[in-house]
């Protein structure tokens, strides 16, 4: 593929602003990304400390942004950044959290040049990694969104895969259905319709070979041992 799909891509957006906030977050959705938004660099620091997203967005006018920058680096999961600003160049952002910048677009930015910019971004970094995620025979290629048990190519419909993809990257973790339903859906849902999902997930990759998705009564889901 040419292009960057935004299948089963997770994005968060830390803006302040709630009109822009909500203005990006629909741009993204819209494009078929799961997006989540908040409106500090504490709350960012939290959620990137509990889930995997593929990019982080930041307004530079967010209060706590020194402390987004300090938080960095003690992170498992390092997401690239793209900033919004008002700057015209990365030489102009602010110095603690320049370099830690992938790229970024100007104030006010259209939903078309944030897109473009999310999705070079997301192509330089599957350019750079392995885009297949392995779990023993379970096999999940994130550029083609194809996944595969043994020989065995999986049917997935985009709940599935980005729920597939979520539980590989996480592989031997315990999931609650709060993290699942925020990861596949980018919102709460009911017990019922997560339990649904993962039933519909599990038939299909546990259909031969040993069970890989397992249930942890009373805290949630994961997968291997």
């Amino acid at each position: 593929m040419s292009r960057s799909t935004p299948y089963g891509r997770r994005l968060l957006a830390a803006v302040p602003e709630l009109d822009l906030r909500r203005s990006l977050a629909g741009s993204l959705a819209s494009s078929g990304y799961v997006v989540e938004a908040v409106d500090t660099g504490a709350a960012a620091v939290g959620l990137l400390g509990a889930q995997h997203y593929d990019l982080l967005i930041v307004d530079v006018d967010i209060p706590d942004l020194l402390d987004l920058a300090d938080h960095r680096p003690a992170l498992a999961d390092k997401p690239p950044i793209l900033c919004v600003t008002w700057c015209e160049s990365l030489d102009d952002l602010v110095p603690e959290i320049g370099a830690e910048v992938a790229d970024y677009v100007t104030k006010p930015c259209r939903a078309a040049e944030l897109l473009a910019r999310v999705e070079v971004l997301l192509r330089a970094r599957d350019a750079v990694r392995d885009p297949v995620l392995r779990h023993g025979d379970l096999l999940l290629d994130e550029v083609t969104c194809q996944a595969w048990r043994g020989d065995r190519p999986l049917e997935v419909t985009a709940a599935e895969y980005r729920l597939l993809r979520y539980l590989l990257h996480n592989a031997g973790r315990v999931l609650s259905k709060d993290q699942v339903a925020w990861q596949v859906w980018g919102e709460a849902r009911g017990s019922n319709a997560i339990e649904r999902l993962m039933s519909r997930l599990r038939h299909k990759v546990d259909l031969t070979g040993p069970a890989l998705i397992r249930t942890r009564r009373g805290f949630g889901y994961l997968l291997g041992e």
